[in-house]
């Protein structure tokens, strides 16, 4: 199964990029799954907090 997902830049100072590094070996992802584990994260919290957020279809 194909899932999309957009694709784009991402610069990060060396120490964030080694430790978020540690943190995916720890954790059995790669660094992308393991940036977008806490940014769904990040987004869940902000959603509890003040309601959910509408996505608009492109």
């Amino acid at each position: 199964m194909t899932t999309y997902k957009k694709q784009f830049t991402l610069r990060l100072k060396d120490e964030c990029f080694e430790k978020i590094k540690l943190i995916a070996k720890k954790n059995k992802r790669s660094i992308a799954m393991e940036i977008e584990y806490v940014l769904e994260q990040y987004i869940a919290g902000f959603e509890k907090k003040y309601g959910p957020l509408k996505v608009e279809e492109e």
